[in-house]
């Protein structure tokens, strides 16, 4: 029982390491590299409390060395997919009924751990599996998710804080309740924040979850789990499971206590979610939440007043960490012909200071895309613009995935606005540039807008106060996270909450109190002091 309204600790941004030569946190990540990298990890489902291993199991390859086998895990099948919704049931009266500063009092130690004795582990587990740098892993395995499990809890004492006005005699009340029912949390495989954060803000909130994690995250994904475990969350509250997908999704959308899905993953997935959610409307106990973050086709553009250097930048990092694997990747640039042979030389001469290879040699930019289908996919982009009457590689293009699937940061030229790699997204390290005539900018702004189905994250560069005023305004609706004067990646909690429009998910913006209301439902209550005695009004009299 509550016996006090308590004072959270100081919650602040996670400082990003940087991992220099020489530095302690570069020996000590590069050791916990070559462990993990030297040994075979043995990766069960979590049921319950309950470690469940099936004996089928699958392989755990890094993408930039996909003969290198670093562990395995188990594979789940549809029994366990309904065990996994018991536990969380039978665990949802307890959890649901625990003070919010015992629920408080997990998730900052989670966040402590990973700071502290975890953050090599969950960073050498990132690398290895989802083939992301060193810098990229430290603002996403560590800084992004400790910073999502504090400022939840933020948030949450925010939230609890908001209470209804009352009148003289009348004490009115606003309890934050858990959904009834279960939360079905499914997370992608490159960003382990994500992955963290998806489960665990639904459960912040008093809600029990079934937790389906990307297959190709599974590395890191269990080094959270690992983390939550130890920081005291109880058996039931969070079950992850390795499960078919499709499997998966029939049995969960389907079971009346589905209360509600917390999802970044893509477009078409998530509208056959919804669509599947519609058609079992019916046989729900109450209308579940669902909340998603998906695709992206997101923007660079530039004006003639803009810095070149700035931009160019911009493009480089924007398009090219992570391989382009993000939702906010920039994937279509607009560039003013004024400025482009300025732009052009720049863009030639950063791309041919990239290296590319293993995360495990800090010098390299750019790794390998994480499975042949994803680098499939990319190729046959690639290989479109290759065979297109109006567009040009002209830089980049080539691939091996002999060894590892590397792919080169490519970048094609067009004539086309609306050509094909200009409009759908693609996931990987492509970047696709149109060159706009300097007179019609603002008519450029339109077909920025117009383009893609998608509305997640873009950037402007201008120095024209009243341009940027004029871009800001027209492209209002053509991203959730909209940048001036910087790269559309990097969204920080607490800064620029993530989320976007259109085709690009339901814009409930992680990072902020906002998602957090979506995994609560609120009930009023107004209690009378001293109630009427009598049924009649002053105005029968």
């Amino acid at each position: 029982m509550i016996k006090g309204f308590f004072k959270l600790p100081d919650i602040k941004n996670e400082p990003v390491k940087q991992y220099g030569p020489g530095s302690a946190e570069r020996a000590e990540l590069q050791a916990k590299y070559d462990e993990l990298w030297n040994s075979i990890r043995d990766i069960p489902m979590y049921i319950g409390g309950q470690e469940v291993r099936t004996g089928k199991t699958e392989r755990v390859l890094p993408p930039h060395d996909h003969q290198h086998n670093v562990g395995h895990y188990h594979m789940g099948d549809a029994s366990h997919v309904h065990a996994a919704i018991d536990a969380a049931l039978k665990a949802r009266t307890k959890w649901a009924a625990m003070s919010w500063e015992q629920r408080a009092s997990i998730f900052l130690k989670a966040a402590d751990l990973l700071a502290g004795p975890y953050r090599a582990e969950v960073n050498a587990a990132t690398m290895i599996a989802q083939s992301k740098t060193s810098f990229q892993t430290e603002i996403d395995a560590a800084c992004e998710l400790i910073d999502f499990l504090r400022f939840n809890v933020k948030y949450m004492a925010e939230i609890y804080a908001e209470q209804p006005n009352s009148m003289p005699g009348v004490w009115n009340r606003m309890e934050y309740r858990p959904l009834e029912g279960f939360v079905f949390a499914v997370t992608p495989f490159n960003f382990t924040a994500i992955s963290g954060n998806l489960p665990a803000s639904a459960a912040l909130m008093g809600n029990v979850v079934v937790w389906k994690p990307s297959l190709y995250q599974v590395y890191s994904a269990h080094v959270v789990m690992k983390v939550f475990i130890e920081a005291g969350l109880p058996a039931g509250v969070i079950n992850m499971i390795m499960t078919d997908p499709a499997e998966t999704a029939q049995i969960v959308l389907s079971h009346p206590d589905f209360a509600g899905i917390h999802f970044t993953g893509s477009t078409a997935v998530f509208r056959s979610i919804w669509k599947t959610i519609g058609e079992n409307i019916h046989r729900y106990k109450s209308y579940p939440r669902i909340v998603g973050e998906t695709g992206g086709k997101d923007y660079v553009w530039m004006h003639a007043s803009a810095d070149v250097r700035e931009t160019v930048v911009a493009l480089v990092r924007g398009a090219f960490e992570l391989q382009g694997q993000k939702c906010s990747a920039a994937s279509r640039a607009y560039i003013p012909r004024s400025r482009w042979n300025e732009v052009n030389a720049d863009l030639g001469r950063m791309l041919s200071e990239i290296k590319m290879g293993s995360p495990r040699d800090f010098s390299n930019f750019v790794t390998a895309v994480i499975h042949e289908g994803a680098f499939d996919k990319i190729v046959s982009y690639i290989e479109y613009a290759r065979k297109d009457k109006d567009s040009e590689i002209i830089y980049g293009g080539k691939y091996d995935k002999s060894v590892g699937y590397f792919i080169e940061p490519t970048v094609i030229l067009t004539k086309n606005p609306k050509m094909k790699t200009m409009v759908e997204e693609i996931f990987g390290p492509v970047l696709t540039i149109y060159v706009y005539e300097d007179e019609e900018w603002e008519a450029s702004l339109d077909l920025v807008n117009e383009t893609s189905e998608y509305a997640l994250t873009g950037a402007i560069f201008a120095k024209d106060r009243y341009v940027i005023e004029v871009a800001t305004n027209k492209l209002v609706d053509s991203a959730g996270n909209f940048y001036i004067n910087d790269k559309p990646t990097g969204a920080v909690v607490d800064q620029q909450p993530f989320g976007g429009a259109r085709g690009s998910g339901t814009n409930d913006k992680a990072g902020s109190k906002l998602n957090l209301l979506r995994w609560v439902s609120a009930r009023s209550i107004k209690e009378t002091m001293v109630p009427p005695t009598d049924y009649t009004y002053p105005f029968m009299k």
